[in-house]
């Protein structure tokens, strides 16, 4: 409901675009430091009128979210910057790199409220039960509800993992004021002083949402595999471009929400007009450039796949590798020699199982013996190439 309300909000603007998401991130932050600093102000008042450890160090996690929040606004306006000299593909990854900040300031206050915790439970005071205070922790649970799912359509609405996390760590305080009104409610029924261990595990829990923010958003900073969705497009695309009889080497490279660049090698005749084939080429850079919403560059491969010396090599090839199960594929194959001998020029592709310099050698060996083998004349010379485009 709410991401059809946006839609229409947007009047069918494009939801890639720098200008829409700078003001649905802007909406979303200003929305996380209004929710946030009224639940803060709720918790501080209720944590030291009933003397909660538990409620106060969440009420402190709440003020963190306005932090994050104010972050999450700031990140969204230098995300739009455009692109300079020293940034040529624009400024989109400060966003992955705001979200692994704010996770390390939540983990820092996660650990804090943990040494407080056990400073309670080694001396520990009676936490005085008072229900109107009870009725404000637990008002504050569909606020926080309410907010997470708000930042997730948002988030879902542009693709950011920035908006995204807010909403995760939103939802991971609706657990943390559900245990805090037990707690609550439990100090009204018995005199066990439970707050300081129910503080702990409210503050591991922060520490742990710090860090499940931090290992999602550390994964396209390091270079993670890109979404398969994008990957089919843009190889399907490009197969079909005229004369474009094969791909391989798609290499996607991810600069940020929406920023991609892509390069791509596209198998094409060697005996048609090269003017003609990268007119073809040309046209389809273009077309699944503005398509998709990236930067496609296309590299073109001339393969002769008519001369039957090279057909019958290439069939007794693709029967050898078939018993590699760590091939994934062949491509760029060529033959080059006179005579009956005869060099086999060809890359394979191999899966994460090929890891080391040794492991390629081993490899390519085991693969020009058993050709060898099914053809004595021949000769192969073989290139490992990584697989860039899945985990």
């Amino acid at each position: 409901m709410l991401q059809q309300l946006f839609l229409k909000a947007l009047k069918g603007r494009n939801p890639a675009d720098a200008k829409v998401r700078e003001k649905v991130g802007t909406i979303g932050g200003v929305a996380g430091i209004t929710v946030n600093a009224l639940i803060f102000i709720i918790e501080i008042v209720v944590g030291s009128a009933v003397n909660s450890v538990a409620i106060t160090a969440d009420a402190f996690h709440n003020l963190t979210d306005v932090v994050s929040s104010g972050i999450t606004i700031l990140t969204f306006h230098l995300a739009n910057k455009p692109a300079d000299k020293e940034h040529p593909f624009g400024h989109g990854r400060i966003e992955y790199v705001s979200a692994l900040f704010i996770a390390m300031v939540v983990m820092v206050i996660g650990f804090e409220f943990t040494k407080t915790s056990i400073e309670k439970i080694m001396h520990p005071s009676p936490v005085i039960f008072n229900l109107i205070s009870l009725l404000l922790v637990i008002a504050s649970i569909p606020l926080k509800f309410l907010l997470s799912v708000f930042n997730r359509n948002l988030g879902e609405l542009i693709g950011s993992a920035a908006l995204k996390a807010t909403s995760f760590d939103a939802m991971s305080d609706v657990l943390v004021l559900s245990v805090a009104s037990i707690s609550l409610i439990m100090s009204a029924f018995t005199k066990i002083q439970i707050d300081g261990y129910i503080g702990v595990a409210v503050a591991a829990f922060i520490m742990y949402t710090g860090f499940s923010i931090a290992r999602k958003e550390l994964g396209p900073l390091l270079g993670e595999a890109p979404d398969p969705l994008l990957v089919k497009s843009v190889i399907d695309g490009v197969l079909h471009a005229d004369y474009v009889s094969g791909v391989h080497d798609l290499i996607i490279h991810n600069y940020g929400p929406g920023k991609f660049m892509a390069t791509i090698h596209a198998e094409v005749p060697c005996d048609i007009s090269i003017l003609k084939i990268h007119d073809s080429i040309d046209r389809a850079e273009k077309y699944l450039s503005k398509k998709l919403g990236i930067i496609l560059v296309i590299h073109m491969d001339p393969l002769n796949n008519n001369d039957e010396v090279v057909k019958e090599a290439k069939k007794v090839v693709a029967g050898v590798i078939k018993d590699f199960p760590n091939v994934i594929s062949m491509h760029d194959f060529r033959v080059v020699g006179e005579g009956e001998r005869k060099n086999l020029i060809f890359d394979v592709v191999v899966d994460s199982s090929v890891v080391t310099q040794c492991d390629e050698e081993r490899l390519k060996t085991g693969i020009c013996e058993v050709v060898k083998r099914a053809n004595p004349h021949y000769n192969s010379i073989i290139n490992v190439d990584k697989n860039y485009i899945s985990p």
